[in-house]
């Protein structure tokens, strides 16, 4: 495996760059501003990136928007040439984030863990056995397929044209699922929980939908009042949520009623329920 120099020390770049040194790979990172990271790895920092020229394979850890324009700092910079290899770590783009960096003969690409990196110093352990969505030139792809197989990916190739399917997918996976906690959350401290006792109740209720999901399928590991047809319950718990979340309840049963077989007529009476609540 090549040296690997990732730019952007954020929670993605800090994240991957310790699940590759934990892989035994040399990896440096680099940032416009000093700070300090969470996880112990070289780092640099500074208008202009010092080690590009040590370093072929590079990876761009930085928000979506602004791989355009690190991008175009690269290629300004001269230094990147053909026997380079850089990937941006953006779930929604493709390849064309990076045509700045064309002109280099450098392989073009995009590595995307598939897995939520709120905490770097856990990365290694979460990636492990996660899926990584790679895309781009042929050179490109067979370097993200070698950088997720050192840390335990498995490996999916998803055209340009379906990442942003593919982000919206992980961004309801993960983070709309911590905003449907939060709500829990809020519910369940209003009955007088602790906050130790919240997060504990969350974790493991989590934990058994992810369980059922991957052991039944996503259709038969939905579960409640909805899938049971408990129209009273629902009428109570809309009468329970604050008016905040109301409407947001009230969506979510109608995505719940699509993965039931309700006769047509206990569907309707679900549906007239959330339509006047």
């Amino acid at each position: 495996m090549t040296r690997v120099g990732i730019v952007g020390a954020g929670r993605a770049g800090c994240g991957v760059g310790a699940a590759l040194a934990h892989a035994g790979i040399d990896v440096i990172l680099h940032s416009r501003e000093r700070h300090a990271l969470p996880v112990s790895l070289e780092h640099t920092s500074g208008p202009s990136v010092p080690w590009l020229a040590e370093r072929p394979l590079v990876l761009l850890a930085v928000p979506d928007d602004s791989v355009p324009t690190v991008a175009a700092e690269l290629a300004a910079s001269g230094v990147i040439s053909p026997r380079h290899v850089i990937l941006h770590l953006s779930g929604s783009s493709g390849v064309e984030v990076l045509e700045s960096l064309r002109g280099t003969g450098a392989a073009l690409g995009a590595f995307h863990p598939f897995q939520t990196l709120a905490d770097p110093v856990a990365a290694p352990a979460r990636l492990r056995g996660a899926v990584a969505a790679v895309s781009g030139d042929a050179r490109a792809v067979a370097a993200a397929r070698e950088l997720a197989h050192a840390v335990g990916l498995r490996v999916v190739e998803i055209p340009d044209a379906g990442r942003v399917a593919y982000h919206a997918a992980a961004v309801f996976a993960s983070n709309y699922v911590v905003v449907l906690a939060r709500v829990a959350a809020s519910l369940l401290a209003a009955t007088g929980l602790s906050e130790s006792e919240v997060r504990q109740a969350l974790q493991r209720i989590i934990e058994g939908a992810a369980a059922n999901i991957g052991s039944t399928g996503v259709s038969a590991a939905l579960t409640g009042p909805v899938v049971r047809g408990d129209v009273k319950t629902l009428e109570r718990h809309l009468a329970a949520v604050p008016a905040t979340w109301r409407a947001l309840y009230r969506e979510l049963v109608r995505a719940a009623l699509d993965m039931t077989d309700h006769p047509a007529e206990r569907r309707q009476e679900i549906l007239d329920l959330v339509d006047r609540a």
